[in-house]
């Protein structure tokens, strides 16, 4: 039913990594009205089609819906491309800032914390 060609249908390029824009873009990708949930639509409309004309017709738009699933993908991954290093990177230095202003250990309401959780 399916020939999966290793290259997109359309070229797609990304200047830098923009996670926020990445995280719009999910949105496009599995939201309500995004290109998965139009892909399942399709395919859901076309099992139950009785005219084969139509039927295949459906199929084929639920098979294209699947490849704009993978360029709003692709556009997804190359976004968040080198994020990752960033945002562990961030997070280092705020906990070492975080360790040298509290000499290493907890603080007091972080102990009190402890404390009451441990009696729960």
């Amino acid at each position: 039913m399916f020939i999966h060609n290793k290259g997109l249908q359309y070229a797609v390029r990304v200047a830098a990594s923009n996670p926020g824009l990445a995280d719009f873009l999910l949105e496009q990708f599995g939201g309500p009205q995004g290109e998965l949930g139009a892909a399942c639509r399709y395919f859901t409309q076309a099992v139950g089609e009785d005219d084969p004309s139509r039927k295949d017709m459906l199929l084929n738009i639920a098979t294209e819906e699947l490849s704009h699933l993978e360029i709003v993908g692709s556009i997804v991954a190359m976004l968040n491309k080198s994020a990752k290093g960033q945002l562990a990177e961030a997070v280092e230095a705020e906990a070492e800032q975080y360790r040298s202003m509290t000499g290493g250990g907890p603080t007091r309401t972080q102990r009190l914390c402890y404390t009451v959780v441990a009696r729960l």
